[in-house]
């Protein structure tokens, strides 16, 4: 199953695996509120309500104002339906995520920082703008890098 994890460019460091914690993939329930996309429009589905919730892991992080989605392959075993209307898309992970299992990563450009931080301030113009905004791709060997801040 493919899960798309909200995180920070700190937690790209990978000596260390993702922690649990709630992500998004496809599921029924993404299926019946977008019924005439396709599976590559429910993974975007996915992967932007992903996003928006690297958004509220920047608050009170110290992490570069950076939006972070990690793609990964796990086993359906280690995920558990959450019963939320507002997003069809979230599961619980419960146990770690390799990085052997991650397939790649999405990441704001440098230029978005500072829509990031306005939008945390509460601006709904700059979350909007965030919105329009694609995120970037990175391959997993790029993630030392980039977490590093020398990968742009």
């Amino acid at each position: 199953m493919r899960i798309y994890v909200p995180a920070t460019l700190a937690e790209l460091d990978t000596r260390q695996a993702l922690a649990p914690r709630l992500v998004h993939a496809v599921t029924a329930a993404l299926r019946a509120a977008l019924p005439d996309e396709d599976e590559e429009g429910l993974e975007f589905a996915a992967q932007l309500l992903a996003a928006d919730d690297s958004l509220e892991r920047l608050e009170g992080s110290p992490a570069p104002r950076r939006r972070v989605v990690v793609a990964a392959d796990v086993p359906e075993a280690v995920v558990e339906a959450v019963d939320d209307p507002h997003a069809p898309s979230v599961v619980r992970l419960t146990t770690p995520v390799a990085w052997e299992d991650v397939a790649c990563a999405h990441v704001d450009e440098p230029a978005a920082a500072d829509d990031v931080a306005a939008a945390l301030a509460g601006d709904e113009a700059a979350a909007e703008r965030l919105a329009d905004r694609d995120l970037l791709w990175y391959d997993v060997s790029e993630f030392d890098e980039l977490a590093a801040g020398r990968l742009r």
